[in-house]
């Protein structure tokens, strides 16, 4: 099973502030839902409540160290390699890591692809990404696109495998 990360990360490596997103990019939420849609994603229990429910299309697995927490539709699990597993057991070809930064730092050490959307702008921010180590790390795709009327910053979607 292919295990991928997706972010939304700028030039400063911000993904958040005050648990939610920093910025409104339609493409990059249209990206998101294309790409993850019919698959297992699992992120961090911040993370699902900061969306606050289930994501339409795929099977959703919270990662959590609260014991009693459940949310209706969900799976719950208290660690990475417990949501992976589930993947693995259920046939899942690619499966898809959501964040947030504690998550996402676990991550980076099992991930084979990390579909990465740069916003092109710095942001004030209290989550950050981590540095993607280019040792580690090869570039196969980019797509860049300028600033729009819906999309107000300029950003690329890229794709990274593990070497």
């Amino acid at each position: 099973m292919i295990k991928s990360i997706m972010v939304a990360r700028s030039d400063n490596h911000v993904i958040g502030k005050d648990n939610d997103l920093v910025w409104h990019m339609p493409a990059d939420l249209k990206y998101f839902k294309e790409t993850t849609s019919g698959h297992f994603v699992t992120m961090g229990r911040k993370t699902y409540q900061s969306v606050d429910k289930p994501l339409p299309g795929r099977l959703n697995i919270i990662i959590t160290r609260q014991d009693d927490f459940y949310r209706e539709n969900c799976l719950v699990t208290h660690s990475l390699d417990e949501a992976l597993a589930i993947g693995e057991q259920n046939g899942q070809r690619e499966m898809f890591i959501l964040g947030g930064a504690q998550i996402y730092k676990l991550a980076l050490d099992v991930a084979d692809r990390i579909y990465l959307t740069e916003i092109h702008g710095e942001f004030e921010g209290d989550t950050f990404f981590p540095e993607i180590d280019s040792s580690i790390w090869q570039e196969v795709k980019r797509e860049d696109h300028e600033a729009d009327e819906k999309n107000p910053y300029p950003y690329s979607f890229v794709v990274l495998e593990r070497y």
